[in-house]
């Protein structure tokens, strides 16, 4: 027998496999570890606002009474107590769901993955906003998914340039199967789709035959508690709406949720567990829990006002410190502002230059599928004090200064 070339595996690597790209916010991880950096890189939620006694006696109670069932397989579409808890979480925000609709994933991010495995062949067109969440724009790119953003401005989506979008891109001869959008707080941009331009927009996804997938970690998180009606809510036979606790509880319990069309109820129950067999029992039970038997509602209005003092003093500094031809958007709930340099602007020169003075953050290009974003940044504000974030946005807005007077 010929012995194996020694290089044999690399070749045998599917073509999907090149498409998946590090995350750029994880690129910078390193660097916003460091003891003297100031990183409004990474949108991570302050969980310095939650009881860690009460949940470290859920976690405790849970395993001491119930431990021969949150330590074991369950469903694999979600405990049902966690698909109560799930619907109890999305009417806190105005939108009413049959907890039999849930279906529970490892995060919304795992709830994405299979919404996309389940609609999308390789070369298929997702239509998304420009910016949108680098981890889509990852997952959509290692499943050979073509993203093309449509424009969005100060109130969301445009619905004529969605229009627009569609057909140019369907006269291209290409197949469309979806619009991904985050219309609440949009990670990285922090606008939020106007109301009167949701019918709309579900409308021309409907008109045109392809589905909505709704994205909506941060609907809970306005800083006044108000909320704006769910695109699922306007057409529930066309929108797949993807939620998670990782913003409102937290991230490391990896609890996400779909609720889709009952046509594709059962392919996402089996594609789930296809891929995990079942979500954990035990992070159910302590999410399950934590939302149906503890005073979650004002752990979430803490945070709320938490979140709400950070993005003020994110704004005020830049209101303060920002060079002439700076903009911003002026978020209303959620984790990040959007901001935008002046014409001849690199982001990526004033990253480094913000670097040196011990400051990161992540440019726009990270959240384009298109190569756009060369003069945008993203400002992460959910984690750091407010005295800290206000130096770092004057220490990036001196990079930029800087740079502009060298131009």
């Amino acid at each position: 027998m010929t012995a194996a070339p020694a290089a044999l595996l690399p070749s045998l690597l599917a073509g999907r496999a090149g498409g998946f790209r590090p995350s750029p916010v994880r690129d910078f991880w390193e660097v916003s570890m460091e003891p003297d950096v100031i990183s409004l890189a990474g949108g991570n939620p302050d969980l310095s606002v939650l009881p860690l006694d009460a949940l470290a006696d859920v976690a405790a109670r849970a395993v001491a009474r119930d431990g021969l069932d949150v330590l074991q397989y369950g469903s694999g579409t979600g405990t049902a107590g966690t698909r109560e808890a799930v619907a109890r979480t999305m009417a806190a925000e105005g939108i009413h769901v049959d907890p039999a609709h849930v279906q529970v994933t490892a995060g919304s991010q795992m709830a994405l993955d299979l919404v996309v495995k389940l609609l999308c062949d390789p070369g298929d067109v997702v239509l998304a906003e420009g910016p949108t969440y680098v981890g889509a724009l990852g997952l959509f790119a290692g499943m050979q998914v073509d993203v093309v953003h449509v424009p969005m401005d100060a109130d969301g989506i445009v619905p004529t340039g969605l229009e627009e979008t569609l057909v140019r891109v369907r006269a291209e001869g290409r197949r469309v199967k979806a619009l991904y959008t985050i219309p609440n707080f949009n990670n990285p941009s922090g606008v939020t789709l106007a109301a009167e331009r949701r019918p709309e927009v579900v409308r021309i996804c409907r008109a045109a035959g392809i589905a909505v997938i709704e994205d909506n970690p941060y609907g809970l998180l306005s800083f006044d508690g108000s909320s704006t009606p769910s695109l699922h809510a306007l057409d529930p036979d066309n929108v797949i709406y993807l939620g998670s606790f990782s913003k409102v509880v937290a991230p490391g319990l990896r609890v996400g949720w779909a609720v889709a069309p009952e046509a594709v109820r059962r392919p996402l129950q089996l594609a789930s567990e296809a891929t995990t067999i079942c979500p954990s029992v035990l992070s159910q039970a302590l999410v399950e829990q934590y939302v149906l038997h503890h005073d979650w509602p004002s752990v979430l209005d803490r945070a709320r006002k938490l979140y709400a003092t950070r993005a003020a003093a994110v704004l005020g500094a830049l209101a303060h410190s920002a060079p002439d031809g700076v903009t911003w958007s002026v978020p209303r709930g959620g984790f990040f502002t959007w901001v935008s340099l002046p014409e001849g602007i690199d982001v990526h020169r004033v990253l480094d230059a913000a670097i040196e003075r011990r400051v990161v953050f992540v440019p726009g290009s990270a959240f384009h599928a298109d190569g756009g974003g060369t003069r945008q940044l993203r400002l992460a504000y959910s984690l750091e004090q407010e005295d800290v974030l206000a130096d770092g946005v004057r220490r990036i807005m001196g990079a930029i200064e800087d740079i502009a007077a060298t131009s």
